[in-house]
């Protein structure tokens, strides 16, 4: 299968058909040139699906925890440290008086207000009384310079180096939860505590997604390490399948994201 025909079987929207067109354009003129290229953010939903179109590009967002990365290519005379040492991605660090009186919607909401685009900035790691934003580096010094305040706080910009940015762990609390089998809506329910009918219907409309990708099947199975996830009631990563119980019946230990 060509690769636009790849492209329009997995895109489930003219917007991700368009992404996905823009991302593999970049990257595959840069491995016929044989020369280094990365794309604007994307979110964990998107990496997933650029790919299923080129399983040998790689991500990158600042830190290797980070969700939203770019996507990029190097020829083998140019190492990941190297390209990103002083390459497309920077990181802004905007510090506050207040302890703790900013949340991520009201930073995202200051950026915004500058008038940059979503996909130019990646993940706000929040500490305290600053938050480390991942940018692409063509857009810092229009940050320095405008990103002023957010909310009623006055900012304070710098750039440091990624290797400076705070990222706190993301919270999560453990379930031990137990199903009959390893299916996904079997999974969810038992987590997000709903009848088993309710989350195969919202598996059926598209509301669930498995590793970033929507997935239709209220039958697929799960593995440990997957992170799944269900609109309107929240993500949960398996982090251990603990055998059977006495009764027959499968032991999970589960993440919910808080």
């Amino acid at each position: 299968m060509d690769r636009n025909r790849q492209i329009e079987a997995i895109a489930q929207t003219e917007e991700e058909k368009m992404l996905l067109l823009r991302v593999c354009d970049k990257l595959e003129r840069a491995m016929q040139r044989d020369m280094p290229a990365s794309t604007a953010f994307l979110s964990l939903h998107e990496q997933a699906l650029a790919a299923q179109i080129l399983p040998n590009c790689c991500f990158f967002g600042g830190t290797e925890e980070a969700e939203r990365k770019v996507a990029f290519y190097l020829p083998e005379y140019l190492t990941q440290e190297e390209f990103f040492e002083d390459g497309p991605i920077c990181c802004i660090r905007a510090s506050f008086y207040e302890e703790n009186t900013l949340s991520h919607r009201d930073m995202l909401g200051a950026l915004m207000g500058t008038g940059i685009r979503r996909d130019a900035v990646g993940d706000l790691c929040l500490h305290d009384n600053a938050c480390d934003i991942f940018v692409l580096s063509e857009l810092s010094r229009y940050l320095l310079d405008n990103l002023t305040s957010a909310g009623r706080n006055h900012l304070k910009t710098e750039q440091i180096a990624l290797s400076d940015a705070i990222r706190l762990p993301q919270k999560m609390k453990e379930l031990r939860i137990t199903v009959s089998s390893l299916r996904l809506d079997g999974v969810l329910s038992a987590a997000f505590h709903l009848s088993r009918g309710d989350t195969a219907e919202a598996i059926r409309t598209g509301k669930a997604e498995r590793n970033s990708l929507t997935c239709l099947k209220p039958d697929r199975a799960v593995e440990e390490s997957d992170t799944l996830s269900l609109r309107g009631c929240g993500k949960l990563k398996i982090l251990g399948i603990n055998g059977e119980t006495r009764k027959g019946r499968i032991a999970l230990t589960v993440g919910i994201y808080l």
